[in-house]
């Protein structure tokens, strides 16, 4: 579907953005600072919240602390200024799988929301006749979005640690070849689905061909070099199918898409707990229940987005392979043979969709918190026919997205917070994700303000007793006229 914008409209999107403006100011955007100054420390020295990610649930974290007064939020991005997120690298998918309707981080303020930003620059109709929300648009929206909030993303900076200093957290970083150390109360992870580990391809192959023969589906992929070409990919999600149809699209000669199972799922039952009780108390539910959810996403996958589906399968040259496993790769004259149940299949490149592999400790700001983090392997033991090695990795959160200490004299890690996928057993398959937000964003700010207050509980009680504002109107004999009523009042 290609949607022009329109060429004349009452409303350019730099009216919206001072509406939305006007909005967020008869809300009471931002709220006042609270936060007491940190003894031994110039004032801003330290940022009140480093968040490391600017991409769509950076930007909308961000927003949201700001409006509950913390002034000092600072987002960190590893990719230059304007790629933040997949949506211009590896997201190779035309539209969102998101429904349009279920975006929700404009808090419920209709200026802020895509639905208006999409209708100011193509037209109501154009929304009333999409279908989901394309991809280039989606980031072009949140850009415009983190303008409204003047969120500034200080890019290509690399968080090489994240770790204790004294009663507040430091994060390592290198920029541009310079590397510095920045203080901050707390800390926020908003580094994405690769968030707990890295896009990996699997042993077999990396121990079998030269890295010239495949690429993994969500890093950077010349598909160029593919013309004429017989293309491998191994996999069933849209990741498969996007770089299946982009392949077939560059030129290549064909694509044959294996997978282990014997046919694809068809419905997603990720749609099944997107309730508003289920996204909001998800915590709450037992270690269990959270557990044996866990269990059935990585055993029901969801479908490939049907537009994909769909595309792919109208190419000429595209082969859908369902039950064709890989169990041998290896080059022969030139070529690469993959052995499957079915036969040998033979290919001149492959393209790798296996997902990411849990890893903590290879995420570098995990670097010293990765060993003093509790992990669900650690705090709880499910029945033998329910073990499951990559969620047993995964940090065990607090309700509020917190990492909780393995030990009590690492009581800092809970000043950092995980929203990214390291909290899929904790908070739910998809908390973090575009329909997620509305829910999980509050849940997080709300972790956030409470460990600020929590820090500083012992300065409440001074700041009360020195607290001196002047409620009543003053005049010079006001003081006077008010002791004289006092005393008859007592007469």
């Amino acid at each position: 579907m290609i949607i022009s914008p329109i060429t004349a409209t009452p409303a350019t999107l730099d009216d919206l953005e001072q509406a939305a403006r006007a909005d967020l100011a008869a809300l009471g955007y931002p709220a006042p600072g609270w936060l007491a100054p940190l003894d031994g420390h110039a004032a801003g020295a330290i940022a009140d919240v480093i968040i490391v990610g600017g991409g769509q649930s950076g930007v909308t974290l961000a927003a949201g602390l700001k409006w509950e007064g913390l002034a000092d939020v600072r987002v960190l991005d590893s990719a230059p200024a304007g790629s933040e997120g997949p949506w211009l690298t590896f997201a190779r998918m035309e539209e969102l799988r998101t429904p349009k309707t279920q975006v929700g981080n404009e808090f419920n303020v209709p200026n802020l929301s895509v639905r208006r930003w999409f209708e100011t620059r193509y037209g109501v109709a154009a929304w009333a006749d999409l279908p989901r929300i394309p991809r280039t648009d989606w980031k072009a929206y949140l850009d415009w979005y983190a303008g409204v909030f003047d969120i500034t993303i200080t890019s290509e900076t690399q968080v090489l640690d994240v770790a204790a200093d004294g009663d507040v957290i430091a994060v390592t970083s290198l920029c541009r070849g310079t590397v510095t150390r920045t203080l901050a109360r707390a800390v926020v992870l908003a580094t994405g689905f690769d968030g707990a580990g890295a896009w990996r391809v699997p042993a077999f192959v990396s121990d079998s061909l030269d890295k010239s023969r495949y690429d993994h589906t969500n890093g950077p992929v010349d598909f160029d070099r593919l013309r004429g070409k017989r293309v491998g990919v191994l996999g069933h999600g849209a990741s498969a199918f996007d770089n299946a149809i982009k392949a077939l699209s560059a030129g290549a000669a064909s694509v044959d898409l294996c997978f282990r199972r014997p046919r694809l799922p068809r419905t997603n039952p990720h749609r099944a707990i997107e309730t508003p009780g289920m996204m909001t108390h998800y915590p709450d539910l037992s270690d269990t229940t959270r557990w044996q959810i866990a269990r059935f996403f990585r055993k029901n996958d969801q479908p490939p987005p049907v537009r994909s589906f769909e595309t792919a399968m109208a190419l000429p040259g595209f082969r859908l392979r369902p039950a064709t496993p890989w169990l041998d790769v290896r080059e022969t004259q030139g070529a690469i043979h993959v052995t499957t149940p079915g036969g040998v299949l033979e290919f001149d490149h492959l393209l790798l969709a296996t997902g990411m592999a849990v890893d903590l400790p290879a995420r570098a700001e995990l670097k010293s918190l990765s060993a003093r983090i509790a992990l669900w392997g650690e705090r709880y033991t499910p029945p033998d026919d329910e073990a499951d090695e990559r969620l047993a990795r995964l940090p065990y959160l607090d309700a509020f997205y917190g990492f909780l200490p393995k030990h009590e004299e690492d009581a800092w890690v809970g000043r950092v917070f995980a929203f990214n996928s390291a909290s899929f057993v904790s908070q739910g398959p998809h908390s973090t994700s575009i329909s997620g937000h509305r829910h999980a964003v509050p849940r997080l700010v709300r972790g956030v303000l409470r460990r600020l207050l929590l820090d500083q509980e012992q300065a409440i009680l001074p700041a009360l007793e020195r607290y001196a504002s002047v409620d009543l109107p003053v005049a010079d004999d006001f003081e006077a006229r008010l002791a004289t009523l006092e005393t008859e009042a007592v007469r």
